[in-house]
């Protein structure tokens, strides 16, 4: 057996009722020892094997870090599905930089059953919602589309890649009701609205092309609802709020539910959809 690759995560898996454990798993090796141990040529192989031997779900998060993403991470891993993770803080995974977009998922090398796009941010370095229109910052609003709208739409460019033609598959960005106009009442919030307002139409736009290569999947955007998170935190007096991991459980329902007929739709936390 070759020597062990470092930096390679520790994983186990329940496979024919025996517990097999892999520990910095060597690229260039693949053998079951008689203790049961199963090495994969690499750490990706793995998790396809034992997901197949279990019939799990294989789940992508993107925006792992965060409350949001956080708390679906740890919720899918309680169910038993196989979880990637990605972040900018953990694995340099910035959502708005095309060439970490494509060097992340490029390098995933399989399909995943769920796919959420969780990044997104209220303030970005320091600038708070405008309440009027003249408090509008060119800086601020293109920062909004970088992250709250370029960036899903760079991840959409691979869902492609990301999701199987063979069997039902769900993808969802974590969009805001705010970004509706339609339920626009009150105004204020004009770079926030307008980026997740457009992040809604690259939704509906992507679901439309996926719709002709992978029949069987939904592209759909949802509204977690106002989440208490460090996102939320200095707004949280305002809504009604739930707790993080109370919405990861709300949007797994929700993603659970949804159908291919229903791709291309904006959907909130309880499944109800959510006026354009």
């Amino acid at each position: 057996m070759c020597g062990l690759c470092h930096g390679l995560r520790y994983t186990e898996a329940l496979v024919n009722e025996k517990y097999v454990f892999a520990e910095h798993l060597a690229p260039s090796c693949f053998e079951v020892t008689s203790e049961g141990t199963i090495f994969a040529t690499n750490f990706v192989e793995y998790l396809h094997l034992s997901a197949s031997s279990l019939g799990m779900n294989k789940v992508l998060i993107l925006g792992a870090s965060g409350g949001i993403g956080a708390s679906l991470a740890h919720a899918y891993t309680e169910q038993g599905a196989d979880v990637v993770g990605l972040s900018r803080s953990v694995d340099g995974f910035d959502v708005t930089d095309p060439h970490s977009v494509a060097l992340h998922l490029g390098g995933l090398q399989h399909s995943f059953d769920r796919v959420v796009v969780a990044t997104g941010a209220l303030e970005i370095a320091g600038a708070v919602p405008e309440k009027t229109i003249k408090g509008l910052s060119a800086k601020a609003m293109a920062d909004q589309f970088a992250l709250n709208t370029i960036g899903p739409a760079l991840v959409l460019s691979h869902a492609h890649l990301l999701l199987p033609r063979d069997r039902r598959a769900v993808f969802t960005v974590l969009t805001a009701r705010v970004g509706s106009i339609g339920d626009n009442r009150i105004g204020g919030w004009i770079s926030y609205r307008a980026a997740k307002a457009a992040a809604n139409q690259v939704v509906r736009t992507a679901a439309i092309e996926l719709g002709r290569s992978h029949p069987q999947s939904c592209i759909a955007a949802l509204h977690p609802g106002t989440v208490e998170t460090p996102f939320t935190r200095k707004y949280l007096a305002r809504h009604p709020s739930v707790p993080a991991d109370e919405a990861a459980q709300n949007l797994i329902t929700v993603m659970d539910g949804l159908t291919p007929d229903q791709s291309g739709g904006f959907y909130d936390y309880s499944g109800k959809q959510v006026a354009w």
